[in-house]
């Protein structure tokens, strides 16, 4: 039970940095997410993006052997999994590339909420 929370963290951080290879640019981009990019402004705003997912990522994998860092990596991650999911389900129409996106997002979204969970009833647990 105590190692859940890094499990989910590795996990969850390895799939928050598969999408910064988009960074390298736009081929890379519409390999990743199945879509035609020809406006240089959304090339910009995703390879931003990609790099955002780097840092959330490397965040969360830094914080498995810190201990001070790991609810709000933890938390953080959880917030962007579950928008995306939020995000792509009131859309309601996305490609098979989104959709990876997605069940990754629910694996991770699940892995993290219950390692927040664990995480606090582990401390809850040592304090008492």
């Amino acid at each position: 039970m105590k190692y859940f929370p890094t499990a989910a963290l590795l996990i969850a951080g390895v799939i928050h940095l598969m999408p910064i290879s988009g960074a390298a640019g736009v081929p890379t981009l519409a390999r990743l997410y199945g879509i035609e990019i020809s406006d240089p402004n959304i090339a910009i705003l995703l390879q931003h993006r990609a790099l955002l997912f780097g840092v959330l990522g490397a965040i969360m994998l830094f914080a498995i052997p810190i201990e001070s860092l790991r609810i709000t990596a933890l938390f953080a991650g959880l917030v962007s999994a579950t928008s995306f999911i939020g995000i792509a389900v009131w859309s309601g129409e996305y490609n098979h590339a989104i959709q990876r996106v997605v069940i990754a997002d629910v694996i991770a979204s699940a892995l993290l909420a219950v390692a927040l969970i664990v995480t606090f009833w582990l401390r809850r647990r040592a304090s008492t």
